[in-house]
Formats: structure tokens, C-alpha cells, sequence
């Protein structure tokens, strides 16, 4: 039989959730994903240390600021994982940018300009935007102007639901993270089945397929093998390297937990939101709203620490 992690990859579109690429290459991911915390790591890495000399050296011959030299580290990952990967790899807007819908267009811009100038087509490209009110409208811009979207710190059927409207290509449901708020808040153990994340997944799957809704749901932030297990079949799964070898090296059985004909019945029905209806539902939602705010803090922290890591390294290179 094969292992668990051919069996999902006859069903669901598996990306690599990590900046490694050794670890892509390994596992033959389809898509890769980065944001500040991943390339923050990455570049910290032995391996990866010629990435990170190369992009300082630029920056000090174009006299370029941090900023600047920070983004262009961000597009050299993004390019290399594009070498190794057959379909699209994901490119943060900057964190500090989720409550300003212009800004995030305008970055969103300059991340397609200076790809295509290292040769990579804008549509091998998602733009990861974070799914506040504003960043979703910064989305609904970018798809009218044929840039694929991917709403990032998705936790909620409201925020999935604004996502579709927009027209996003792909939204980002973080499994593990609502299970992180549920078993502090409730002191609950769960199983696969009664995860809430897993749920949560599972109830965006079936609006989205009984209302034909294109968007893709990519399940994010796993926990544990179990919840990639209890969501297989979904269009698409990010896993990390740990959990990708784990799968890997199971030869159990692996059935499909979400299939598009068995939506209907469980779908919530279909609601249309303002942006008044949306913040207020948003807002009664107490795990979703403190986790997107959560995860935007932790994205612009992370990215702080990578534009300190460049501002060290140009003062050594000095």
C-alpha cells in the first residue's frame, strides 16, 4: 500500500509549509508558501546562507534600505521555491499593511513588477493577504486586475465567506491555531473528530461546495497528522516538514473525509455581509478575532526580526 502521504496527494493538492527547500524537494510538494516567520527561520539556516550574502550585497551596490533589501530576500526565497515546485508559491504582503487596503494593493504591485523582473510569471504567484475587512477589499481590487489572491489567518465562516465574495483565488483556514485557543480556553483534549479547527474546515468546505463557490480552501497550521488526516480530500493542505515525513512514513490506510457531493446537505446556507455585518460577526466570534489579531502581530514581529537580521548583516558587511 502506499504511505499516507501518496494516498492525500491522489486527493488534495499538498504545499510545502516551510522555506526549506531541501524539505520540498524531499516531498515533492506541489506549491510552496512562505511569510516572515518561514523566511526568518529559513534564513538563519547554513544552507540557505548564500541567499541571504547575495541579496546584502545587492542592496549595498543599489544603495537600497532595509525595507528594500528585506523584500528583495523575501522574492529571492520565493523565486528559488518556484524552481522547485510545478505550481504556485505564496508572497506575504507585509503585516503592518492588513488594515490599509491601498498599501497592500500598491505592495502587492511591486511584488508582480519585481518577480516578473527575475522572470517569474505573475500568475505562478498568489498574494498572501491577511483576511481582515480591509484586506480582503485590497483582494477584491487585485482579482479584478487578474492577481490571484491567498487570505491568510482565516478562522472563521464569516471571514471565509467575505473571502469568496471578494472573488479570492484561495483562502487559508489555520486548523491548529483554533485548536490552540479552544484547548486554553475550555482545557478540553480533542480528537480528530471533535477538533475544532478540523470542524471549522470542514463547515467552510461544504458552504463553499453547496454554493459552487470557486475559491479554494488550502487547511493550514496543523497541530498533528490526525487533523490532516480528518481533512483529506480537501482542494489543497499546507503541512510542515515534520508532518509531511510522518504521513511519509505511514502505510495505513487513508479514506476521504470531504468530498464535494456530500456538501450540500451540511451547508450552512448562503449570507451575503457589509462590512458592518461582517465586523460584528467577527466580533462575537471571540477565538477568531483574537487569533487574526494574534497572527498579524506574530507576521509583523517576525518581519521586524527579519529587517533587523539585514540591518546586521549590512553593518558587518560594512
Amino acid at each position: 500500500m502506499p504511505s499516507k502521504l501518496d494516498q492525500l496527494k491522489a486527493m488534495t493538492t499538498v504545499v510545502a509549509d516551510t522555506g526549506d527547500m531541501d524539505a520540498i524537494r524531499r516531498f515533492k510538494a506541489t506549491d510552496a508558501t512562505t511569510n516572515p516567520s518561514l523566511i526568518l527561520k529559513a534564513a538563519r539556516m547554513p544552507n540557505y546562507a548564500h541567499l541571504l550574502d547575495e541579496t546584502i550585497l545587492w542592496g549595498k551596490s543599489h544603495n537600497q534600505l532595509t525595507s528594500e533589501i528585506t523584500d528583495r530576500l523575501a522574492l529571492k526565497f520565493g523565486f528559488e521555491l518556484s524552481k522547485i515546485v510545478p505550481g504556485r508559491v505564496s508572497t506575504e504582503v507585509d503585516a503592518d499593511l492588513s488594515f490599509d487596503p491601498e498599501g497592500t494593493v500598491t505592495k502587492a504591485g511591486q511584488i508582480i513588477t519585481e518577480y516578473e523582473k527575475l522572470g517569474l510569471n505573475h500568475k505562478r504567484i498568489l498574494i498572501k493577504i491577511a483576511a481582515t475587512w480591509e484586506g480582503i477589499r485590497a483582494a477584491e481590487i487585485l482579482q479584478r486586475e487578474g492577481v490571484d489572491c491567498n487570505m491568510t489567518l482565516v478562522f472563521s465562516l464569516t471571514q471565509a465567506a467575505a473571502c469568496a465574495d471578494a472573488g479570492a483565488f484561495l483562502i487559508s483556514p489555520f486548523v491548529g491555531r483554533i485548536l490552540d485557543w479552544y484547548s486554553k480556553a475550555e482545557g478540553k483534549t480533542y480528537t480528530a473528530e471533535t477538533d475544532p479547527g478540523v470542524l471549522s474546515v470542514r463547515q467552510i468546505y461544504n458552504y463553499y461546495k453547496a454554493h459552487a463557490i470557486e475559491t479554494v480552501i488550502m487547511g493550514a497550521s496543523f497541530r498533528n497528522k490526525g487533523e490532516i488526516e480528518a481533512l483529506a480530500g480537501c482542494d489543497r493542505l499546507t503541512i510542515s516538514p515534520q508532518l509531511l515525513e510522518e504521513l511519509a512514513n505511514d502505510m495505513g490506510n487513508l479514506p476521504r473525509r470531504l468530498d464535494p457531493k456530500a456538501a450540500t446537505a451540511q451547508a450552512p446556507a448562503k449570507f451575503a455581509l457589509d462590512e458592518k455585518t461582517f465586523r460584528y460577526m467577527l466580533n462575537e466570534d471571540a477565538m477568531a478575532t483574537e487569533k487574526l489579531a494574534e497572527g498579524i502581530r506574530a507576521f509583523a514581529k517576525d518581519l521586524r526580526g527579519l529587517r533587523e537580521l539585514v540591518s546586521k548583516r549590512l553593518l558587518e558587511a560594512a
